[in-house]
């Protein structure tokens, strides 16, 4: 037995340089070795020998073709072992040459076939020679060792060979998971496959591998659900359940094939289920995932298996909405897939081994020729090694260099290796010449921040992958429209939870809200402003406090007393004047100029003009953006892109934004309800609301709030209340609405009146029920059939003072009554008499007095004049219930309520589905409107419009004020939004209200005629059925009844038939 002894370098290299022969004697040694010990040592030889400095390139070819000669000897078992064994100290090596490595992909299909030899040793040697390949070739190879690898699984003999490639994944799990993760929707069909066979080995194996491999997916969104998702594959029937669960994910985590390869085949068995539910949440789940895929290639390969599927459920289901949302799915599918006219696009192919192939064969042909046909494998190998950077959307030329160079050189050399690899990154690499499209922040500066990040609020998503950048002392308005997410932005930012954003220790970063906390609301101002400043670490003195305030405008009574008796626009300065005692790197104001006067307006421009600080500033007054911002950051698809100039040039810049700009520009539609007949208004003059010589003061103030104030309203008026800070305006519209009741003077309503009153914090209607959708609000709300909102107004309070009242004693029908209860009214004369219950005196005047109720069939009827000076408030009571009836009830069921909010920018979904919490404060906003016009008002008082609402919906507002029917009262500081709406000016200052453009009529007054109750719209009950309104026949005068009698007779003359009962 001849004697082998492992050689050491030095001798290597005197003979690598003698002759290749050297190979041939090792192969020869190989052959002939009996122990393993003595195979051990030739295979390290021939490994050392040939990831050696060889100089004759022949190498690698001369042992694969020797190797692949013994794995090929079908009657030595022996040699195919030792060959094996050989290729395994290759593989394993310390360091593989680069000339070799691609040889080793030549020889991975024909030891993974060896796995399933009959012999033994020969299979334990194949799986491991098959998995050293896996764990030597370069992790950047992942892209040229996969395709044997399947293969293998797909077509093995064996079990044994499918066990092996199962395991050579998970290996590369292990060695290459980033370069794997591209490979996951090539391998998930594979392995699913396998999780199918019959061999319960291989079913086992496949999905442990199936764990391994969705383990690389990266998407925070579906991680939890990657268990059950698996499950499905192994068990179709837990689909179902798998969907209701996905179905309430917030996707905000980009969409890449990997995450795509796992949700598919799911979501392709959840449109073909058999339940309408499950059709409709898996469009779904398509619809919000898509959203996020960024490049249509992503998509490519996916959409033969989903849009068949949502084709057919779109032009097959029965419910119009899960057909609606079907519709939205298959939309956002196309537009992401750039889909055109139902053609599917071809996938891209730049990073595909052939594609690369081609072009590095052109490149290296031009220098050498001969390569090309000579290195076949190693051309293979460097065409999918910039594959996969091709397919990582890698463009570096250092990676490129660095990944591919050392393969070149083993084929074209030193000289020409870097040229080579330069052209090919340029041709091959679709982003090599690619140039960011964003526009270069090129102004001079210190940068504040700099940084990528994601947004999401509730279920929806805001921003994805948005760049942002902030230079200092630069001032930034934010826009977008309603629900976008630019509070939700300013809050994350203030939160620290936008990722990379500077923390407050390194970047002061101050947001200014336009609502206090309701927990302040018992302090002075003073006292609130000083524990603000505590609670953010700011040491200053309540003196020098109390001076920058004077400075700001407030003045002594103003600083020291309660900070409720602030109106909305100093409360809004206040906040402000907080946040510039701490000194701010960065400033974010949310509606800064809500509230505030034009003179404090011009206050804030002035100081945000002149401060060193950065402001990100969220507001809908175009003019305060025209004056203020240097650059206007706004809203795209999910990202942020940045203009420079103010919110004008912005507008050149993006015409599609008019709207911010001009709020006729807008192109949504609001509408109001039609208000409805009023009983003896036959003009739009007449007045409906009537104050004469009114004062209201508050109690413990010192001075009354409003003072001799007297109007009048009408079904045509259009008025606008404008004033300064604190003047009174909202304080009159609470008088008005009966929120407050006057303190001196007298205030009429028409009994049948329906007003309904937008405060000016709007939230304040829908603060207790953000757990609620707007569907269940408005439900609960009306369900009583009265306005629950209202039912604590001071107007129906019942004080001491008419429970004193309430005492008065009424003779009727010889005994002495008290009215316990009103219950209905009818008409009586020209005004309404009301059906009282009583309560029967006896022993009046006695010790024993007492009032026993009485019986139904005693209740009797008191005109309304008499009933008033007693009852005043329940008589109003029923007047509203009368007023609601003759607003045509209105059924409180999902499909009106939708229809009703559709007229205010509300989607179905958003209506039925979403919890008013995850709303936006625009979208909220909108909820009030419809809410507050749910039962067809007659006037609609706003309260500062403008405060929430975005520049489209303002727009929209403006719209649905000039057709609406009924009389509207605007409070507004916006000139812009009241200017082609009103024609009459209330002007409210220290209290005082001078009125200007108004035409008050007494009686009915000039114009148009309403039409009567008879043509009345049509009419429903609770349950949505149509009533059939009768009508009464006019009663003919003696002339008409004249005339007909002269026709009829006419008639009979000429022989015509004539019935008696036309007489009737």
């Amino acid at each position: 037995m001849p004697s082998v002894q492992a050689m050491d370098s030095s001798n290597i290299k005197k003979e690598n340089a003698q002759s290749i022969k050297v190979l041939d004697d090792l192969m020869a040694k190989l052959s002939v070795s009996k122990s393993q010990d003595e195979v051990n040592a030739v295979t390290i030889n021939i490994a050392t020998f040939i990831n050696g400095p060889i100089e004759e390139q022949d190498a690698p070819t001369k042992a694969v073709d020797a190797i692949t000669k013994q794995l090929n000897n079908k009657k030595d078992a022996a040699a195919r072992e030792r060959g094996l064994n050989a290729i395994q100290a290759i593989a394993e090596h310390s360091q593989i040459a680069a000339s070799v490595e691609p040889y080793l992909i030549v020889l991975l299909p024909s030891v993974l076939a060896a796995v399933g030899d009959k012999t033994p040793a020969v299979k334990t040697a194949a799986n491991a020679a098959a998995l050293a390949i896996v764990k030597g070739v370069n992790a950047n190879g992942v892209k040229a060792l996969l395709p044997p690898i399947i293969n293998s699984i797909l077509t093995a003999q064996k079990w044994q060979e499918k066990i092996t490639g199962l395991t050579c994944i998970e290996a590369l799990v292990e060695t290459s998971a980033s370069q794997l993760a591209l490979r996951v929707p090539d391998l998930i069909p594979v392995v699913s496959e396998s999780m199918w066979d019959t061999k319960p080995e291989v079913k086992k194996m496949a999905y442990g591998t199936m764990e391994k491999v969705c383990a690389l997916i990266v998407n925070k969104d579906i991680d939890r659900f990657i268990p059950e998702l698996i499950k499905c594959i192994a068990k179709p029937e837990n689909v179902p359940e798998t969907i209701h669960l996905l179905g309430a994910t917030t996707f905000v985590t980009d969409v890449h094939e990997p995450t795509l390869a796992i949700m598919v085949p799911l979501l392709d068995r959840g449109l073909a289920e058999r339940e309408t539910a499950i059709k409709r949440k898996s469009a779904v789940i398509v619809d919000n995932m898509c959203k996020l895929v960024e490049d249509p290639n992503i998509v490519a390969a996916f959409l033969p298996k989903l849009m068949p599927g949502l084709t057919k459920n779109y032009e097959n289901l029965a419910d119009p909405e899960a057909r609606e949302k079907t519709k939205q799915g298959l939309d956002t599918l196309s537009r992401v897939g750039a889909v055109v006219d139902g053609k599917i696009p071809e996938p891209s192919h730049a990073g595909s081994i052939p594609t690369v192939l081609a072009i590095l064969k052109q490149i290296v042909a031009t220098k050498h020729k001969d390569a090309v046909a000579k290195f076949e494998p190693s051309l293979y190998y460097i065409a999918a090694l910039a594959g996969q950077l091709i397919d990582e959307k890698d463009a570096d030329t250092h990676n490129w260099t660095s990944g591919i160079k050392p393969y070149v050189v083993a084929i074209a050399g030193e000289t020409d290796a870097q040229d080579i690899v330069d052209e090919l990154r340029r041709r091959a690499s679709p982003g090599a010449e690619a140039e960011d499209a964003a526009e270069a922040d090129d102004e001079e500066g210190e940068d504040l921040c700099n940084c990528t990040f994601n947004l999401a609020y509730g279920a929806k998503i805001l921003l994805n992958q948005t760049h942002l950048r902030l230079k200092r002392g630069q001032r930034y308005g934010l826009c977008g429209p309603n629900g976008s997410g630019k509070s939700t932005l300013m809050r994350a930012i203030n939160n620290e939870q936008v990722e990379g954003f500077p923390k407050k220790s390194e970047v002061k970063t101050v947001f200014v809200e336009h609502d206090l906390d309701s927990a302040d609301t018992e302090q002075t101002t003073i006292a609130w402003t000083m524990k603000k400043l505590a609670e953010v670490g700011v040491e200053t003195s309540q003196e020098d406090v109390e001076k920058q305030l004077a400075e700001f405008g407030f003045n002594t009574d103003m600083t020291s007393g309660m900070i409720t008796a602030l109106s909305g626009g100093w409360k809004m300065k206040l906040a402000l004047a907080r946040a510039v005692f701490e000194d701010p790197d960065i400033l974010l104001l949310d509606e800064p100029t809500n509230h505030l006067d034009v003179k404090n307006v011009k206050w804030l421009e002035d100081y945000l003009q002149n401060s060193p600080c950065t402001s990100i500033i969220v507001s809908h007054d175009s003019k305060f953006l025209d004056n203020v911002c240097q650059h206007i950051i706004h809203y795209e698809r999910y990202k942020l892109k940045r203009y420079r100039g103010n919110l004008k040039e912005f507008v050149k810049k993006c015409p599609s934004a008019k709207s911010y700009y001009e709020l006729g520009a807008s192109e949504i539609e609001f509408k109001f309800p039609e208000p409805g007949f009023l009983e003896g208004v036959k003009t739009k003059a007449k007045a409906i609301v009537r104050v004469n010589k009114m004062s209201f003061q508050y109690e413990g103030t010192p001075k009354p709030q409003i003072t001799d104030i007297s109007f009048q309203c009408s079904l045509g008026s259009r008025i606008a209340v404008i004033g300064p800070n604190g003047a009174g305006k909202s304080t009159l519209i609470n008088v008005l609405t009966g929120e407050l009741i006057p303190t001196i003077g007298d205030v009429y309503t028409h009994e049948n009146i329906r007003i309904a009153y937008i405060k000016q914090h709007a939230f304040a209607h829908i603060d207790h029920h953000l757990e609620k959708t707007p569907s269940e609000y408005i439900q609960w709300r009306f369900q009583t059939g009265e306005d629950r909102e209202t039912m604590d107004r001071a107007n129906k309070i019942v004080t001491d003072e008419d429970e004193k009242a309430m005492d008065k004693a009424y003779r009727i029908e010889g005994t002495l009554r008290r009215v316990i209860g009103i219950h209905s009214r009818r008409k009586f004369k020209n005004s309404y008499e009301y059906e009282c219950s009583f309560a029967l005196g006896e022993n009046i005047g006695l010790k024993n007095e007492r009032w026993v109720p009485m019986m139904t069939a005693d209740n009797a009827w008191i005109p309304r004049t008499e009933i008033l000076a007693s009852h005043q408030k329940m008589v109003a009571e029923v007047d509203q219930k009368e007023a609601l009836a003759s607003g045509q009830f209105r059924p409180l069921v999902r499909k009106e309520i939708e229809q009703h909010c559709a007229n205010f920018g509300l989607d179905a979904e958003l209506v039925s589905h979403s919890r008013m919490l995850g709303l936006s404060g625009g979208q909220r906003v909108k909820v009030v409107l419809a809410a507050c016009s749910w039962q067809r008002p007659h006037l609609i008082v706003l309260d500062e419009p403008t405060n929430y609402l975005d520049r489209d919906s303002l727009g929209a507002l403006s719209k649905a004020i000039k057709s609406f029917e009924g009389g509207v009262i605007i409070i507004t500081h916006s000139a812009e939004f009241t200017k082609d709406l009103t024609e009459e000016v209330w002007a409210v200052v220290d209290g005082k209200m001078t009125p200007s453009g108004h035409n008050w009529v007494q009686g009915q007054g000039a114009g148009p005629r309403l039409k009567g109750d008879e043509e009345e719209e049509e009419r429903f009950d609770a349950l949505g059925n149509k009533l059939e309104s009768t009508k009464k026949k006019a009663k003919l005068s003696s002339a008409e009844l004249r005339k007909k009698k002269k026709d009829r007779m006419a008639r009979r003359k000429r022989g015509e038939e004539v019935f008696t009962d036309e007489d009737e």
